[in-house]
């Protein structure tokens, strides 16, 4: 977003890749700053685009997905998704990680739009989509070697009370929820 601004742009001199791994690396950029000259480093997280999908089935329930995350030690309910891989787009990857996780298809597939999930330290984006009318598929799930996932199909108003209860607390969950009742109206 490079928007007219009174602040003044930090310019890189340099970036360097400190470690790599399969869906991730961890960088350094140098920066300089023009007006106050000076420069630092500064670390962030270059990690492919996300795809996160709001699932409706055909009786009108919204599609979770509750499996073990390294990063909280713990289970997570969140809505299903996944890294946006090379040349996919992110409905080609929101479809196929829908159908990978819950092992569900649906009739149509809509864009409810992007984030930033968290511009100091990551450079992706984060895409929502929408996909109606799902219901289970004759092929089932195709997790990948490290997952295990329970699906849960909620009531819409369910979904609603547990998003103030704090039962549903995955950020990009909420933000794909946030945008999915702005757009679709979850009534």
């Amino acid at each position: 977003m490079s928007e007219n601004s009174n602040i003044t742009r930090w310019l890189i001199e340099n970036e360097t890749v400190n470690f790599s791994s399969r869906v991730w690396e961890l960088r350094t950029r140098r920066y300089h700053h023009p007006s106050r000259r000076v420069s630092d480093d500064f670390y962030y997280i270059a990690s492919p685009d996300w795809a996160v999908v709001v699932g409706r089935t055909i009786d009108n329930k919204i599609l979770f997905v509750r499996q073990f995350r390294w990063g909280i030690d713990d289970f997570s309910l969140e809505l299903p998704g996944g890294i946006i891989d090379p040349n996919e787009d992110a409905e080609e990857a929101g479809i196929r990680e829908f159908s990978e996780e819950t092992g569900y298809e649906g009739s149509s597939c809509h864009s409810l739009g992007a984030c930033l999930p968290n511009p100091s330290m990551l450079n992706n984006r984060c895409h929502f989509l929408f996909i109606d009318g799902a219901r289970p598929s004759a092929s089932g799930t195709n997790w990948d070697s490290n997952e295990e996932i329970e699906v849960l199909a909620l009531d819409q108003a369910e979904v609603q009370n547990w998003v103030k209860e704090g039962k549903l607390a995955h950020s990009l969950t909420l933000a794909a929820l946030y945008r999915f009742n702005l757009i679709i109206d979850l009534n």
